[in-house]
């Protein structure tokens, strides 16, 4: 048997390391694409994550051997281009959902795109497997959805220590305004009454205290003046 070629060798080492290092490879037919529609795909699949790459199906099926990695021959019939889902530089994993969604996007406006299947986590998986993996939100908006299930007991939690204060308040403030309510009408009634009891008294009083004549004790107070004169009258005539 004839020894593959330098280049081929290559090519396969290339395939295996990259269906080692990716954490999925989604396989597509592209026939009949054309250069400007092939890099439109190409940077929807860098945006969400991924790698398009062709290669010959004899080499992805050597390479996915030497991988350990059992693809169907019917996966690998036509042209095939395969999208690796690759990992942030943080070293988060890579967003399948995110790149299968970018390949289903695109097919929908461009029929000649295919799905054939692809390798998730080592695991052989089919076309249909691919699309439902697209209907899944993105790894972005599950973490988002996770962290808001994490946080609303602790919101909640939070409120109810907050409510404890605030009901407390509001029960005395109640209890507080009942028991004047009740009490206001006697209150009023006998305040009234000793004011109405009073008043006279308390008038005559402050005419004695500050001699100031009251209205109807004026005439007398002026002939009480009157007298007082003629008295001294009479003692400067004696």
């Amino acid at each position: 048997m004839e020894d593959p070629r330098p280049d081929k060798v290559a090519v396969v080492d290339e395939v295996q390391t990259k269906l080692d290092e990716a954490d999925g490879a989604l396989l597509t037919e592209y026939r009949g694409l054309n250069v400007p529609e092939l890099a439109e795909l190409r940077k929807a699949l860098r945006d969400a994550g991924g790698e398009y790459k062709i290669y010959k199906n004899t080499l992805v099926r050597i390479a996915a051997a030497n991988a350990g990695i059992d693809i169907a021959d019917d996966m690998l019939t036509g042209p095939t281009a395969i999208a690796f889902v690759y990992g942030g530089a943080d070293g988060a994993p890579g967003d399948a959902a995110a790149v299968a969604k970018a390949l289903k996007d695109f097919a929908k406006g461009n029929d000649k795109l295919v799905l054939k299947g692809g390798v998730l986590d080592g695991a052989v998986v089919s076309a249909d497997d691919i699309k439902a993996l697209a209907e899944l939100p993105s790894r972005e908006v599950l973490l988002s959805q996770i962290a808001g299930l994490l946080q609303a007991p602790l919101a909640e939690f939070v409120n109810l220590l907050d409510a404890v204060p605030r009901e407390f308040s509001y029960a005395l403030q109640a209890l507080i305004d009942e028991g004047g309510a009740s009490e206001a009408p006697a209150t009023d009634s006998s305040d009234s009454a000793d004011e109405a009891d009073e008043t006279p008294a308390e008038a005559s009083a402050e005419a004695t205290d500050t001699g100031e004549p009251a209205g109807d004790e004026e005439p007398a107070d002026a002939g009480d003046t009157d007298g007082d004169a003629a008295g001294n009258n009479t003692q400067e005539e004696e």
